[in-house]
């Protein structure tokens, strides 16, 4: 069986490479903008922009396509992201069908839901996100041409998977370099580093592990899968666990301050994330996998919180992964890379569009 990969260098891509590659008799393509020295069995990687008009040439006698490139940055130029996340998007989807692959797989997110805090929904909740928020406006817009893509593609089975937040200890820098940029001290997120933990009222999530979501994207492609799965644990991450996870006394502030806060650090380039991802993130729902788990038969291996603490820990450690967009690179601090990281080749340590592109 041939599979073929984009984004499959990021965050996703590296546990989804390794779930499709323990099967036998699957050979995966890889598409990333820059091909790896990464290689692990039964993979070829081929260095290719989404975009690209030629990207059906790769996707020739593939059985199926996994999509999960995907842009954070720079958050400042929206129309940038647009560009690769949608418009790169619906070229990868046209790619695939003029390719004649039969089976697509899209990982979407949970950041594509409408506003339902406190809810926990099924797949039929509406994929309106915020609109003001660029990852989600982006998430929203795929699915609902997606929604056209399926009707004027019949021959082809379309699955849409949508995990909630999803950690790994191979990302952890790359994730911190997305989110909270260079000026934020690594050490301070060791759990028990930190005294007191300002935790924005009302906040509720849920994470899942990386290869948990690998599992899910393998049995989407070999399965009978068709249509929309949400892909998470059954705990949920509040004030109390957070504060658990950090051991750190919890304070709780209006999320009109956590918005007020964030925004003023983007607007001066303090930090990578901006007002209306922390809007986004305290109007999402949390979700109910019973689908995935009933059809499909997938179990998460790992908990929420052990995939978040996993992540913080390794953040502090300074830990990455072995492709460019995972790299560690050089903190703030000047503290070497690792000597298994420093043989393999480090990127540059602050963010860029092409260093984003994968799954977070």
């Amino acid at each position: 069986m041939e599979v073929a990969v984009t984004g499959a260098t990021g965050n996703l891509g590296t546990s989804v490479v390794t779930a499709l590659t323990r099967d036998d008799g699957v050979h995966v393509t890889g598409i990333a903008r820059r091909r790896p020295s990464w290689s692990p069995p039964g993979t070829s990687f081929v260095a290719a922009d989404i975009r690209s008009p030629g990207l059906s040439t790769h996707l020739r006698g593939a059985d199926a396509l996994v999509h999960l490139a995907w842009a954070f940055q720079p958050t400042h130029d929206p129309v940038t992201t647009w560009d690769v996340n949608v418009r790169g998007g619906i070229a990868t989807f046209e790619a695939a069908a003029a390719a004649g692959v039969r089976t697509l797989v899209y990982v979407s997110s949970v950041g594509a839901y409408s506003s339902g805090a406190g809810q926990r929904v099924s797949e039929d909740w509406p994929t309106h996100s915020l609109p003001t928020a660029a990852y989600g406006r982006e998430k929203s817009y795929l699915e609902r041409f997606l929604d056209g893509f399926e009707l004027r593609h019949p021959e082809m089975r379309v699955v849409r998977l949508r995990p909630c937040f999803v950690f790994q200890r191979a990302a952890a820098s790359s994730q911190g370099r997305i989110f909270a940029g260079p000026w934020v001290p690594r050490s301070l997120l060791r759990p028990g580093r930190l005294r007191v933990l300002a935790v924005p009222a009302g906040l509720r999530f849920q994470a899942v592990h990386a290869d948990d979501v690998g599992a899910a994207v393998r049995l989407a492609v070999h399965g009978p899968a068709n249509g929309a799965y949400n892909v998470a644990t059954d705990d949920v991450i509040d004030a109390a666990a957070l504060g658990e996870i950090f051991q750190a006394r919890v304070v709780s502030v209006p999320g009109s301050v956590a918005k007020t806060a964030v925004g003023a650090g983007w607007r001066l380039h303090l930090v990578p994330a901006d007002d209306q991802l922390v809007a986004l993130l305290l109007s999402l729902p949390t979700l109910d996998s019973g689908r995935v788990r009933r059809e499909l038969g997938w179990q998460p291996v790992h908990s929420g919180r052990a995939a978040l603490t996993e992540m913080l820990t390794a953040l502090a450690d300074g830990a990455g992964g072995p492709t460019p967009p995972l790299h560690p690179g050089r903190f703030r601090t000047g503290r070497p890379l690792p000597a298994e990281l420093s043989r393999r080749g480090a990127g540059r340590a602050g963010p860029s569009p092409a260093s984003s592109w994968g799954r977070y």
